[in-house]
C-alpha cells in the first residue's frame, strides 16, 4: 500500500469541526489541513517496519509488535484467481511459445507463438467459444496487453466487456505484490515482514463464492506481475514460504498501510461494523513520522469547500478534540449545517490520511475608506501562528507588512495607512485569503 490512497476509512475516536466563526458574509476563508500518515493506518506501518528493520530488529520481532498476540504458523499452497481487467473492449493475449486455448465446453485450441485479440464475440480461429476461456501457457508466461503474468487466464465475458482473471499459485502471486507494495533497496525484514502479511491478508480475504478471490490494485493488494518481481522479493517470499499470522486458529486479515503518522489505529475505529480485535490495535510507530509522507498539508478556499459539497460554506472553523485520529467534520453555513465522515472528507479532496487537523485563516472584506483615514482588517485565526499580513505591489510580488497575532478568541484587528489594493494572510510560504481595500478620495466643502 506504499503510496496510494487508503482502502477503507470511517468515523474515528476524536472531534473535528468545520463551522461559521465570523459575523462577516464577505469575508475570505481559508482551512488548512494538516495530516500525517498515508493509509488506513491499521495493522503494520511499512515504513515503521523499514525503520525496526534498519535499527537490526528481525521480522519476527517487526510482525509481533504490529500485530500483538499472533503467532507465525504454516498454510499450504493453494492457487488464487486475481482480477485483472475489468470492462474492457478488447484484450491482446501473446506468447513466445506455443500455447493452449480451452473454452467452457472443453474444446482445446492449440495456438502456435504469437498474439491473440479477443473482444466480446470471443471468437478463435474464426470460430465462436464458449465463455468463459482459459488460456493455459506453455513452457513460458503469458502476457495480456503487454504485462507478463504467471499462471493461467481466465477470459470472461460481462454484457458487451471482458474480464481478465489471472490464477496461478498464492506464492507465485506474492512475488508480484510484495515489491509492488513497497520500494526497492529496503531491508530483507522488511521485505520478509510485508511478505507474511500480504500472505496472510491474502488467504484471510478470499472469496470462494465470486468470480475472483482478489483485484490486483489497493481494492485488495498490488499485484504487478512479473515485471514487478526483483530478486530481493523473491527471496523474502522464499524465505518465508507459508508462513502466515494466525490467532486462536485462524489466520488474520493483517491491514497494513505506507505508514501510520506516528501511531496505528485501532481495527474498529477505521472500518465500520469491524468489532475489536486483540491483534488489530494501538501501537507506537516510532519510525514512521520520519517517512518522506510522514507530515503533509492541504490548503482549501471556502469556495473549493462549498463547490465541492453543494453547501454554501460563510467562514469556517476547525476544532480536533483530543489526540488521534478525526470522528466528524461539519460544515456550517447561512442555510444550516451539514455533517460528514472523515471518509466523505478525506475522500473529497483526496487526503492521504484520516489523522488530520485543521488550522483556519479568516479576513473579512474591508469596508471602503476615505484617504487620511485609517485601514482597518480583521479577520479570525485557528490553531496557527506565524502569521503574515502581505499586500500586493503595484508591480507584482507580495510585501510583508506586520505580523498578525490573534485575541484569545481568535479574532485579530489590524490599522493601516489607507493605501487601495489587494491584502491577504500568509503562513510557511501558503497563500490566505485575498481581499480588495478600496480607499476614496476625501470629500471637501465649500466655504
Amino acid at each position: 500500500m506504499n503510496h496510494r490512497p487508503f482502502r477503507l476509512l470511517a468515523p474515528l475516536c476524536a472531534a473535528s469541526v468545520i463551522g461559521a466563526v465570523a459575523p462577516s458574509a464577505l469575508a475570505r476563508t481559508v482551512v488548512l489541513v494538516r495530516g500525517s500518515g498515508w493509509g488506513n493506518g491499521v495493522g503494520m506501518s511499512q515504513w515503521g517496519a523499514e525503520g525496526y528493520a534498519a535499527h537490526g530488529a528481525a521480522y519476527r520481532t517487526i510482525l509481533a509488535h504490529y500485530y500483538p498476540h499472533t503467532t507465525i504458523t504454516t498454510a499450504a499452497d493453494r492457487p488464487l484467481r486475481v482480477l485483472l481487467e475489468q470492462s474492457a473492449y478488447r484484450v491482446r493475449i501473446r506468447s513466445t511459445v506455443p500455447f493452449l486455448i480451452v473454452d467452457d465446453l472443453g474444446r482445446k485450441i492449440h495456438r502456435p507463438a504469437g498474439s491473440i485479440v479477443f473482444d466480446s464475440r470471443l471468437e478463435a480461429a474464426d470460430k465462436p467459444l464458449a465463455a468463459p476461456v482459459r488460456i493455459e501457457p506453455g513452457a513460458q508466461p503469458l502476457t495480456l496487453d503487454g504485462r507478463g503474468y504467471r499462471g493461467t487466464l481466465t477470459v470472461a465475458r460481462q454484457g458487451g466487456t471482458l474480464t481478465v482473471i489471472d490464477t496461478l499459485p498464492l506464492e507465485l502471486y506474492l512475488r508480484g505484490v510484495v515489491p509492488s507494495e513497497i520500494p526497492e533497496h529496503w531491508m530483507p525484514a522488511a521485505y520478509a515482514a510485508q511478505a507474511v502479511a500480504a500472505r496472510s491478508y491474502a488467504l484471510a480475504t478470499l472469496k470462494p463464492g465470486r468470480a475472483f478471490d482478489l483485484y490486483a490494485d489497493n481494492r485488495s493488494q498490488i499485484y504487478g506481475g512479473i515485471a514487478a518481481e526483483t530478486p530481493a522479493t523473491n527471496a523474502a517470499v522464499a524465505d518465508t514460504t507459508g508462513q502466515v499470522l494466525s490467532y486462536d486458529g485462524q489466520i488474520i486479515v493483517a491491514y497494513y498501510d505506507s505508514n501510520s503518522g506516528g501511531r496505528t489505529a485501532p481495527v474498529q475505529d477505521v472500518f465500520p461494523g469491524l468489532s475489536p480485535e486483540p491483534y488489530l490495535v494501538s501501537v507506537s510507530d516510532p519510525y514512521g513520522a520520519a517517512a518522506p509522507n510522514g507530515r503533509w498539508l492541504v490548503p482549501l478556499t471556502d469556495e473549493k469547500l462549498s463547490q465541492q459539497f453543494g453547501f454554501a460554506i460563510d467562514d469556517a472553523r476547525a476544532m480536533h478534540v483530543g489526540p488521534g485520529i478525526a470522528s466528524s467534520v461539519e460544515l456550517l453555513g447561512p442555510g444550516g449545517s451539514r455533517t460528514l465522515t472523515p471518509t466523505e472528507f478525506a475522500q473529497a479532496f483526496g487526503l492521504r490520511s484520516l489523522h488530520y487537523a485543521f488550522s483556519v485563516l479568516s479576513l473579512d472584506a474591508p469596508a471602503p475608506v476615505r484617504t487620511g483615514k485609517a485601514l482597518v482588517l480583521a479577520g479570525y485565526l485557528r490553531d496557527i501562528g506565524h502569521i503574515e499580513l502581505q499586500r500586493l505591489l503595484p508591480g507584482g510580488g507580495w510585501q510583508h507588512l506586520r505580523a498578525v497575532r490573534a485575541r484569545p478568541d481568535g479574532r485579530f484587528v489590524e490599522t493601516l495607512r489607507a493605501v487601495a489594493g489587494e491584502y491577504r494572510l500568509a503562513v510557511d510560504g501558503i497563500a490566505g485569503p485575498v481581499v480588495t481595500a478600496v480607499v476614496r478620495l476625501a470629500s471637501h466643502t465649500r466655504p
